[in-house]
């Protein structure tokens, strides 16, 4: 453990002991992420002493997660490794855990208790032993596929039941085969038969992510193969627990970014060094032939780091590089260098000048029209890493110390960018903030941005949303932090139901103008209400802000309502800590309080005796088809 790790461990031994940990907890994240080993252990067991409740109070823009804990065996050290992982995501825990081995009465059961405690995510942790607890001595490979056909066949019903019925995300994981049952069959030829019956019970569980839209798989199988041990005899035997605390500490990490998803926390943009970080060496001192790419131990280990950057970017993962360079000498590595894998193509933004970095992010934040806080920053500077942790909390950094080998390891180990489906509208991010840069250019030669917003020929087309739509609206709210009126976030069972009901008017947003297809931009989720019509939420991407395109979709359905009978249209507006900029969208397009402010949330009224006319500059098509 380094120095610094040491340091964040003394300041959090410090907070417990003086009472401080409770008012410091958003710090105390920033310390835990410095920790590992039996550190980190130790933190989540402080962690796990704090009440949940009295947290929340302290720190109210802090989401809360409830997280349901069943399983197979006992699963004690996964509470504080939960604590630990929530605390450096700045999430709040609320554990429900329940007796081992009762999982199937807790998934089943709407009265279980951890049925009752509604929670965001139910953990369901699955071991060897969900099988061979059921399999005769003596056994043939045959036996183990019998009892895995029984027991598989129920663990899919539940989760069968679970997405029809249930709420929240049910989370299951893959069953590392401990070496203790292939070594009990003496001949090589029963051992391969047991892999492939194995492997059958791994592909059925990870297919249920495939055919339940409520269910996640969490594949444990590449944590084993890191090394992480799979269980210990003596526990399993003694104390029931048949899964590691280095195992269950690996798999907390990836429950936490699984949390860090579903309350839209996910990070949108990664913004890169150049010089040992992209390649080797000093642009500015070796020139565009002389730095290391391809070349070399070190070169393919920075080529290697770079393809998996593409690969990354391949899937909606903004690029942008902030680089201590000549802007010119940056581009022309970006364009000419023969071993490159990435290209300015690839890249959102690319800023290099002499500034500090922290301005520079500053500055590309407000470029993209996005947080601070969705960026994840990655340098080789142990400099440049303190200045932007100190000047932007809010901004996750990769620490690529030493061998290029490693860096992107260290870059993927917290899985930033996870996501439950990435759609086709997430591969074509990267074009589209591409295309933005050019309406900027445009904008520049108008004198008004009412010239600007006629030429630009902005198409607007509003929908039902689809069963086939659905995963893209979940993930529209699980992203969209600063126009989200509410906050609420849907996954995509959420949204199914919302299609399927029939007092529902779920509609899609989608967006065009003359440099190109916007895609998928925003949402409306109504429903009516007897004579009334309620906005439960309203969403819209930041990518198209300020083109009166939310006043454009709110105006039809306005008069959508009024033409269909609704006496009055509803609409809320909840605060959260980043939507505060559209706090009078509803105020400012004709509703009025509807009654005094609940807390966070206030309700508007439209009474729909005057509705104002269509923004001018926008072409509408609308459900029915016809043009508004």
């Amino acid at each position: 453990m380094d120095v610094s790790a040491q340091d964040a461990a003394a300041r959090l031994r410090e907070l417990a002991e003086s009472g401080r940990l409770i008012a410091e907890y958003p710090r105390a994240g920033g310390l835990v992420d410095r920790l590992a080993g039996p550190e980190l252990d130790r933190a989540g067991r402080l962690l796990a002493r704090l009440d949940p409740g009295e947290i929340t109070r302290a720190h109210p823009a802090l989401p809360a997660v409830t997280v349901g804990v069943t399983g197979h065996g006992t699963l004690a050290p996964l509470i504080p490794a939960l604590a630990a992982q929530f605390a450096r995501h700045g999430l709040v825990p609320r554990p429900v855990p329940t007796d081992f081995g009762n999982y199937v009465f807790d998934l089943l059961d709407p009265g279980s208790e951890l049925r009752r405690a509604h929670p965001d995510l139910i953990l369901c942790v699955l071991d060897a032993g969900v099988v061979f607890d059921e399999v005769p001595v003596p056994w043939r490979p045959g036996d183990v596929r019998r009892a895995a056909d029984e027991r598989i066949g129920v663990i899919e019903r539940l989760a069968a039941r679970f997405d029809e019925t249930g709420a929240g995300t049910l989370v299951l994981n893959t069953m590392p085969l401990p070496r203790r049952y292939i070594a009990q069959l003496v001949d090589h030829r029963s051992r391969a038969e047991l892999g492939v019956v194995w492997r059958d019970v791994n592909t059925r569980l990870l297919r249920l992510a495939e055919t339940c839209a409520s269910v996640v798989v969490l594949d444990l199988d590449p944590i084993a193969a890191e090394g992480v041990r799979v269980t210990d005899d003596r526990l399993s035997v003694h104390a029931k627990m048949h899964l590691t605390g280095e195992m269950l500490t690996a798999y907390a990490t990836e429950v936490g970014h699984l949390a860090r998803q579903i309350t839209g926390r996910a990070k949108k943009c990664l913004v890169l060094d150049l010089d040992g970080t992209l390649w080797g060496g000093v642009l500015g001192d070796d020139g565009v032939e002389g730095i290391e790419v391809g070349d070399g131990r070190r070169g393919e280990a920075f080529l290697g780091f770079q393809r998996v950057v593409k690969q990354l970017g391949d899937q909606g993962v903004l690029l942008a590089v902030v680089s201590k360079n000549e802007a010119a000498l940056v581009d022309r590595a970006l364009r000419e260098h023969p071993r490159m894998a990435l290209g300015e193509q690839d890249f959102v933004q690319v800023i290099a000048n002499w500034q500090p970095k922290h301005d520079n992010i500053a500055r590309l934040a407000e470029n993209l029209g996005l947080a601070a806080d969705s960026f994840v920053f990655a340098d080789d500077s142990a400099f440049e890493r303190e200045l932007v942790r100190r000047e932007h909390p809010g901004v996750a950094v990769v620490d690529l110390d030493g061998d290029p080998a490693l860096h992107a390891r260290s870059l993927l180990r917290d899985g930033w960018f996870d996501v439950r489906e990435v759609t086709a509208d997430d591969r074509a991010r990267t074009r589209r903030y591409r295309d933005e840069a050019a309406r900027m250019s445009f904008l520049d030669g108008f004198a008004s941005t009412q010239d600007y917003l006629r030429e630009l020929d902005i198409h607007v087309r509003i929908e039902p949303v689809t069963e086939a739509g659905a995963a893209r609206v979940s993930q529209l709210t699980l992203r969209t932090n600063q126009f989200n009126l509410t906050g609420r976030r849907l996954q995509t069972r959420d949204v199914l139901e919302l299609v399927r009901d029939v007092t529902a008017l779920p509609l899609a947003v989608h967006a065009g103008d003359r440099f190109g297809d916007h895609g998928l931009v925003g949402a409306v989720l109504a429903r009516r209400d007897g004579d009334l019509l309620r906005i439960d939420n309203f969403l819209l991407s930041c990518r198209v802000f300020s083109r009166s395109i939310e006043e454009s979709c709110l105006n039809w359905l306005l008069r959508h309502a009024r033409d269909t009978g609704a006496a009055a249209v509803l609409g809320t507006y909840r605060a959260t800590a980043k939507n505060k900029r559209v706090a009078d969208f509803y105020p400012r397009n004709g509703f009025v309080p509807a009654g005094p402010p609940g807390g966070d949330t206030v309700t508007f009224r439209h009474g729909l005796t005057r509705i104002a006319p269509p923004p001018a500059h926008i072409r509408l098509q609308t459900p029915e088809g016809e043009p508004a």
